[in-house]
């Protein structure tokens, strides 16, 4: 069944979104394009003559009511994106009188499902691998089938959409389609968007193949490494994971970021490069500052030699040929983190360079898939979000399925 195939008029729908969205001291959306990533699968709802139940998450609550992650502060934003009032259930367990009156047409939007433990399906205050952690599992699974089980008590339909959680086994992402039968739960649109954009990078490579990783920790990211060294061409790995290579090859990194249990994982992937043939991309220059903020002092300097009480910002201007050297030729390109710590704008030339090159390659013809927080973050803040193929909503998510793992929000649908 597909999101396409179904008129959902006089039908009540509840969709899994992904409205975890960045907001300012003031609770202001500072970036809505996972909002926006939502529209056409809310909007054919309410075409269709439907009656829409709207559930997220947002922040890490850790099964508690926490005011800072209530989905209250979205509710006025959602509704002038979608042009209708939006009504706030206030308790996403305990909304099934404000479903039960909803009328073709109007929207309910439900507080923060992480607001209850039984959303992650994490057992709370246990110890893992003790007798009791078993026990508390045990009871927290039967409390999260529950759960799942009331939240579709809403609804006629229920619609994934939420590509940034489809990683996670959670009531609202997978268990809650054990309670609708094939004919009556589908992916969205976005859903559909994102798998198909998986698709295109993975079965249907040209290349040149050039994949750019950034972000501070080898450690989260080694996953994908590792899988995409047998996939690509050229691999640019970036930012702050940039000084845990040059320390494992006997570089000096001052005061940098470095994961020092990491240094054989490093020296491993390094290896594998040459085993495979691919073209490994590390820095060799960097920006360091002696204080991690946008006005500290800066010098220049080798990414291997990092005087003390200075550390490795941003990528240097060698660094950055480099990289746009990389890119500039490929065909298919993905990237995911920064290259420094472009949130600084006096740390941000090598993010932007990476952007800039991205572009032209896409004007040239390459597939450009751009996922995960930052560098969507950075994609935008640079301006050229509508200069690359497709941006992805989902960090995670994009990951563990470019490394080829099922995603069980995808398989609580399709199976």
């Amino acid at each position: 069944m597909t999101i396409n195939t179904v008129n959902f008029k006089d039908s009540k729908v509840i969709v899994r979104v992904d409205f975890n969205v960045p907001l300012d001291e003031n609770g202001n959306i500072t970036d809505d394009t996972r909002i926006r990533g939502a529209l056409p699968t809310l909007k054919k709802v309410l075409a269709d003559g439907g009656a829409l139940i709207i559930m997220s998450h947002m922040g890490k609550p850790k099964g508690k009511v926490n005011p800072k992650f209530s989905l209250g502060q979205i509710s006025e934003a959602v509704g002038d994106a979608l042009g209708v009032t939006v009504t706030f259930a206030p308790d996403c367990a305990k909304a099934a009188d404000q479903a039960a009156a909803l009328k073709s047409g109007e929207v309910l939007l439900l507080e923060n499902l992480r607001f209850y433990p039984e959303e992650e399906g994490k057992p709370v205050g246990v110890e893992k691998g003790t007798p009791e952690f078993d026990a508390a599992k045990k009871e927290m699974k039967a409390r999260q089938k529950e759960f799942a089980k009331t939240l579709a008590s809403y609804a006629d339909y229920y619609v994934m959409d939420a590509f940034g959680t489809a990683h996670r086994k959670h009531a609202s992402t997978a268990v809650i389609a054990d309670y609708f039968d094939n004919d009556h739960k589908m992916l969205g649109y976005l859903m559909e968007k994102e798998v198909t954009a998986v698709d295109n990078v993975l079965s249907n490579i040209k290349r040149p193949f050039t994949a750019i990783m950034g972000g501070s920790k080898v450690s989260t990211k080694i996953g994908i490494i590792d899988n995409l060294l047998g996939k690509v061409d050229n691999l640019i790995l970036c930012g702050g994971m940039t000084y845990t290579f040059a320390k494992a090859q006997g570089g000096k990194i001052g005061n940098s970021i470095c994961e020092d249990d990491k240094l054989d994982v490093a020296l491993g992937v390094i290896a594998k490069a040459k085993e495979l043939g691919v073209n490994l991309v590390l820095g060799t220059d960097c920006v360091a500052g002696d204080d991690f903020k946008n006005d500290c002092h800066t010098q220049i300097c080798p990414a291997n030699d990092i005087p003390e009480g200075w550390e490795g910002l941003d990528a240097g201007p060698e660094t950055q040929k480099l990289f746009a050297d990389a890119i500039k030729d490929a065909k298919t390109i993905l990237w995911n983190g920064p290259a420094g710590v472009f949130e600084f704008d006096n740390f941000a030339a090598g993010s932007r360079a990476v952007a800039e090159a991205i572009c032209q390659a896409t004007e040239n013809g390459a597939f450009s898939l751009i996922g995960g927080g930052d560098s969507v973050a950075c994609i935008n803040k640079f301006g050229m979000a509508d200069r690359v193929s497709y941006i992805s909503t989902g960090g995670g998510a994009l990951l563990e399925a470019i490394e080829g793992k099922v995603l069980p929000g995808i398989a609580a649908i399709k199976g």
